[in-house]
C-alpha cells in the first residue's frame, strides 16, 4: 500500500529562538489573475529541528511529518547552506574609563 508522494518544501530560517523549533519562510511568485503582474508571496511554517543545528539565514529542506505539537507538521530534513554568520559570545570585562578608574 503506497502512502503517497512525500511532501518537501526549501526555504530560510526566520527564527530559531524556541527550543528544537524554527521558523522556515518559503517564498514563491504567482502571477496576478487580472494583470499578470508577477506577486511575491511568503508563508511560514514551524518545523522540528531535532539537535537545534540550524541558524537564522540558513537554506533547509523541510518535509511533511505527523503532528509534532500543536502547530509542528514539519521537520528539518536537511541543511543545504549556511547562512555565514557567526554567532560570537563577548565576555565582560573590565571597563575602563575616561579618567583611567576601572568599573
Amino acid at each position: 500500500m503506497t502512502r503517497g508522494k512525500i511532501r518537501k518544501k526549501v526555504g530560510m530560517v526566520k527564527s530559531n529562538s524556541m527550543d528544537k523549533t524554527v521558523v522556515v519562510e518559503i517564498a514563491n511568485t504567482v502571477k496576478h489573475s487580472q494583470y499578470t503582474k508577477p506577486i511575491k508571496r511568503n508563508s511560514k511554517f514551524k518545523a522540528h529541528d531535532k539537535n537545534n543545528s540550524c541558524q537564522i539565514g540558513d537554506k533547509v529542506e523541510i518535509v511533511e511529518s505527523k503532528p509534532i505539537s500543536k502547530t509542528k507538521r514539519w521537520r528539518v530534513s536537511k541543511i543545504i547552506e549556511h547562512s555565514g554568520m557567526v554567532n560570537i559570545d563577548i565576555e565582560d570585562e573590565d571597563i575602563v574609563s575616561s579618567d583611567g578608574d576601572s568599573k
